[in-house]
Protein backbone atom coordinates (compact mmCIF):
# COMPACT_ATOMS: atom_id res chain seq x y z
CA UNK A 1 0.00 0.00 0.00
CA UNK A 2 1.33 3.53 -0.78
CA UNK A 3 -0.22 6.63 0.51
CA UNK A 4 0.28 9.93 -1.48
CA UNK A 5 1.87 11.96 1.13
CA UNK A 6 4.54 9.50 1.43
CA UNK A 7 7.34 12.12 0.15
CA UNK A 8 10.14 10.68 1.93
CA UNK A 9 14.15 9.76 1.01
CA UNK A 10 14.12 6.24 -0.65
CA UNK A 11 16.52 4.46 2.05
CA UNK A 12 13.01 5.55 4.24
CA UNK A 13 10.45 4.21 1.92
CA UNK A 14 10.08 0.14 3.08
CA UNK A 15 10.52 1.46 6.78
CA UNK A 16 7.43 4.50 6.83
CA UNK A 17 5.22 2.16 4.84
CA UNK A 18 5.32 -1.11 6.86
CA UNK A 19 5.35 1.59 9.89
CA UNK A 20 2.24 3.20 8.88
CA UNK A 21 0.73 -0.04 8.55
CA UNK A 22 1.16 -0.27 12.07
CA UNK A 23 -1.14 2.22 13.22
CA UNK A 24 -4.27 1.71 14.20
CA UNK A 25 -6.55 1.46 11.14
CA UNK A 26 -9.34 4.23 11.88
CA UNK A 27 -6.41 6.04 12.95
CA UNK A 28 -5.41 5.98 9.55
CA UNK A 29 -8.23 6.51 8.00
CA UNK A 30 -8.44 9.97 10.44
CA UNK A 31 -4.89 11.01 8.81
CA UNK A 32 -6.10 10.13 5.54
CA UNK A 33 -8.96 12.58 5.91
CA UNK A 34 -7.25 15.75 7.16
CA UNK A 35 -8.54 18.49 10.37
CA UNK A 36 -5.16 18.66 11.76
CA UNK A 37 -1.29 19.98 11.05
CA UNK A 38 0.80 20.29 9.22
CA UNK A 39 -0.69 19.33 6.34
CA UNK A 40 -1.10 16.24 5.52
CA UNK A 41 1.85 15.94 2.87
CA UNK A 42 4.13 17.35 5.45
CA UNK A 43 3.81 15.00 8.18
CA UNK A 44 6.92 13.04 7.16
CA UNK A 45 9.44 15.66 6.40
CA UNK A 46 11.61 14.75 8.91
CA UNK A 47 12.47 11.70 6.57
CA UNK A 48 12.75 13.41 3.62
CA UNK A 49 15.91 15.57 4.54
CA UNK A 50 17.41 12.92 6.14
CA UNK A 51 18.76 9.88 4.89
CA UNK A 52 18.53 6.83 6.90
CA UNK A 53 22.24 6.12 6.29
CA UNK A 54 23.53 9.59 8.34
CA UNK A 55 21.13 8.78 10.78
CA UNK A 56 22.80 8.97 14.66
CA UNK A 57 20.21 10.46 16.46
CA UNK A 58 16.29 10.26 17.15
CA UNK A 59 14.97 13.71 18.57
CA UNK A 60 11.51 12.98 19.97
CA UNK A 61 10.12 16.56 20.61
CA UNK A 62 6.21 16.61 22.04
CA UNK A 63 4.29 17.51 18.74
CA UNK A 64 4.26 20.05 16.00
CA UNK A 65 3.88 23.77 16.27
CA UNK A 66 -0.03 24.66 16.98
CA UNK A 67 -0.08 26.96 13.63
CA UNK A 68 0.24 25.91 10.43
CA UNK A 69 2.66 28.56 9.19
CA UNK A 70 5.17 27.00 11.62
CA UNK A 71 4.73 23.34 11.38
CA UNK A 72 7.04 21.85 8.87
CA UNK A 73 7.36 18.24 10.02
CA UNK A 74 10.84 18.77 11.72
CA UNK A 75 10.52 19.11 15.72
CA UNK A 76 11.36 22.44 16.42
CA UNK A 77 12.18 24.10 13.12
CA UNK A 78 9.07 26.74 13.10
CA UNK A 79 8.31 27.65 9.46
CA UNK A 80 7.05 31.09 10.63
CA UNK A 81 10.73 31.71 11.10
CA UNK A 82 13.26 32.98 8.73
CA UNK A 83 15.80 34.79 10.58
CA UNK A 84 17.26 34.02 14.04
CA UNK A 85 18.65 37.12 14.63
CA UNK A 86 18.86 41.10 14.73
CA UNK A 87 20.19 43.81 15.20
CA UNK A 88 18.76 43.78 18.84
CA UNK A 89 19.45 40.28 19.45
CA UNK A 90 16.99 37.07 18.81
CA UNK A 91 14.92 38.18 15.86
CA UNK A 92 10.68 38.60 16.91
CA UNK A 93 9.79 35.70 15.40
CA UNK A 94 12.34 33.38 17.34
CA UNK A 95 11.58 35.57 20.56
CA UNK A 96 7.74 34.36 20.37
CA UNK A 97 8.34 30.80 19.75
CA UNK A 98 9.84 29.97 23.28
CA UNK A 99 11.16 26.18 22.84
CA UNK A 100 13.10 27.66 19.74
CA UNK A 101 14.25 30.44 21.84
CA UNK A 102 15.29 28.75 24.47
CA UNK A 103 16.92 25.91 22.53
CA UNK A 104 19.03 28.72 20.53
CA UNK A 105 19.60 30.43 24.00
CA UNK A 106 21.43 26.97 25.16
CA UNK A 107 23.38 26.44 21.92
CA UNK A 108 24.79 30.23 22.53
CA UNK A 109 25.74 28.98 26.00
CA UNK A 110 27.32 25.83 25.35
CA UNK A 111 29.31 27.40 22.52
CA UNK A 112 31.03 29.87 24.69
CA UNK A 113 29.13 32.95 23.25
CA UNK A 114 26.91 33.70 25.13
CA UNK A 115 27.70 34.44 29.42
CA UNK A 116 24.84 32.00 31.83
CA UNK A 117 24.73 35.01 33.70
CA UNK A 118 23.15 37.37 31.30
CA UNK A 119 20.86 36.10 28.79
CA UNK A 120 19.06 39.18 27.57
CA UNK A 121 18.46 40.83 24.03
CA UNK A 122 21.30 43.34 25.14
CA UNK A 123 23.61 40.75 25.75
CA UNK A 124 22.78 38.76 22.30
CA UNK A 125 23.15 41.97 20.38
CA UNK A 126 26.36 42.65 21.76
CA UNK A 127 27.28 38.97 20.60
CA UNK A 128 29.64 38.80 17.82
CA UNK A 129 28.21 36.51 15.52
CA UNK A 130 30.34 36.06 12.91
CA UNK A 131 30.55 32.71 11.94
CA UNK A 132 26.76 32.06 12.82
CA UNK A 133 23.89 30.83 10.73
CA UNK A 134 21.55 33.29 9.84
CA UNK A 135 18.10 31.21 8.96
CA UNK A 136 16.06 28.74 10.66
CA UNK A 137 16.89 26.18 7.28
CA UNK A 138 20.25 26.39 8.46
CA UNK A 139 19.72 24.96 11.67
CA UNK A 140 17.50 22.61 10.03
CA UNK A 141 20.38 21.33 7.78
CA UNK A 142 22.88 21.62 10.93
CA UNK A 143 20.87 19.06 12.77
CA UNK A 144 20.65 17.14 10.06
CA UNK A 145 24.73 16.80 9.39
CA UNK A 146 24.89 15.73 12.95
CA UNK A 147 22.48 13.13 12.25
CA UNK A 148 19.60 14.34 14.29
CA UNK A 149 16.62 13.10 13.28
CA UNK A 150 13.86 15.99 13.96
CA UNK A 151 11.00 13.89 14.88
CA UNK A 152 7.85 14.33 17.36
CA UNK A 153 6.24 11.85 19.30
CA UNK A 154 3.52 12.98 17.57
CA UNK A 155 3.75 14.00 14.15
CA UNK A 156 0.35 15.95 14.02
CA UNK A 157 -1.60 18.43 16.49
CA UNK A 158 -5.09 18.75 16.38
CA UNK A 159 -5.81 20.51 19.75
CA UNK A 160 -3.58 21.08 23.11
CA UNK A 161 -6.43 18.49 24.56
CA UNK A 162 -5.27 15.90 21.83
CA UNK A 163 -1.65 15.89 22.33
CA UNK A 164 -1.14 12.88 24.51
CA UNK A 165 -3.88 11.00 22.71
CA UNK A 166 -2.54 11.56 19.43
CA UNK A 167 0.91 10.52 21.02
CA UNK A 168 -0.46 7.14 21.89
CA UNK A 169 -2.03 6.64 18.84
CA UNK A 170 1.63 7.16 17.18
CA UNK A 171 3.42 4.54 19.51
CA UNK A 172 2.81 1.21 16.81
CA UNK A 173 4.49 3.70 14.37
CA UNK A 174 7.49 4.81 16.26
CA UNK A 175 7.55 0.64 17.94
CA UNK A 176 8.19 -0.34 14.04
CA UNK A 177 10.73 2.68 13.03
CA UNK A 178 12.88 1.62 15.99
CA UNK A 179 12.62 -2.08 15.29
CA UNK A 180 14.31 -0.92 11.74
CA UNK A 181 17.12 1.11 12.60
CA UNK A 182 20.40 0.46 14.22
CA UNK A 183 20.90 0.26 18.02
CA UNK A 184 23.88 2.65 18.15
CA UNK A 185 21.22 5.33 17.27
CA UNK A 186 20.65 7.07 20.24
CA UNK A 187 16.98 8.94 21.42
CA UNK A 188 16.89 12.30 22.62
CA UNK A 189 13.65 12.91 24.63
CA UNK A 190 12.52 16.50 25.09
CA UNK A 191 9.89 16.47 27.91
CA UNK A 192 7.35 14.28 29.54
CA UNK A 193 5.28 13.48 26.33
CA UNK A 194 8.28 12.38 24.77
CA UNK A 195 9.18 10.14 27.30
CA UNK A 196 6.37 7.51 26.80
CA UNK A 197 8.99 6.39 24.13
CA UNK A 198 10.11 5.04 26.74
CA UNK A 199 6.88 2.93 27.21
CA UNK A 200 7.82 1.17 23.78
CA UNK A 201 9.79 -2.01 24.66
CA UNK A 202 11.63 -1.41 20.94
CA UNK A 203 13.13 1.50 22.50
CA UNK A 204 15.39 -0.21 25.91
CA UNK A 205 18.15 -1.23 23.28
CA UNK A 206 18.94 2.22 22.67
CA UNK A 207 20.99 4.85 24.91
CA UNK A 208 18.25 7.25 25.75
CA UNK A 209 18.59 11.04 26.54
CA UNK A 210 15.85 12.45 28.66
CA UNK A 211 15.95 16.02 29.33
CA UNK A 212 13.46 18.90 30.14
CA UNK A 213 11.03 20.12 26.77
CA UNK A 214 13.28 23.04 25.51
CA UNK A 215 9.29 25.19 26.13
CA UNK A 216 10.79 25.25 29.83
CA UNK A 217 13.36 28.44 30.91
CA UNK A 218 15.43 25.70 33.06
CA UNK A 219 16.55 23.97 29.64
CA UNK A 220 18.97 26.66 28.90
CA UNK A 221 21.35 26.21 31.43
CA UNK A 222 21.00 22.22 31.42
CA UNK A 223 24.51 20.66 31.77
CA UNK A 224 23.35 17.81 29.56
CA UNK A 225 21.89 19.55 27.42
CA UNK A 226 25.26 21.80 26.68
CA UNK A 227 27.25 18.24 27.07
CA UNK A 228 25.20 16.92 24.41
CA UNK A 229 24.42 19.79 21.82
CA UNK A 230 27.96 21.67 22.52
CA UNK A 231 30.17 19.43 20.35
CA UNK A 232 27.78 19.95 17.59
CA UNK A 233 28.01 23.62 17.02
CA UNK A 234 25.03 23.84 15.80
CA UNK A 235 24.56 27.69 15.27
CA UNK A 236 28.09 27.40 13.23
CA UNK A 237 27.75 28.11 9.71
CA UNK A 238 29.65 25.22 7.88
CA UNK A 239 31.55 24.71 4.57
CA UNK A 240 29.26 23.84 1.48
CA UNK A 241 30.21 20.81 0.46
CA UNK A 242 32.78 20.51 -2.69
Amino acid sequence: MTVPFFDVDPQWREDIEASYLALDPAYREFLEGGGYIPERKRIFNAFKTLPKSSLRYILFGQDPYPRAESATGHAFIDGAVESIFSPTGLHKSVNRATSLRNFVKMALVADGRLEADDLSQDAIAKMDRAGLIETIDELRENFEAEGVLLLNAALVFENRGASARHAKEWRPFVASLLERVGEDTELILFGSIAKTVQKIPQAAKFRQICLEHPYNHSFVLNPAAHELFGPMHLLRKREAPV
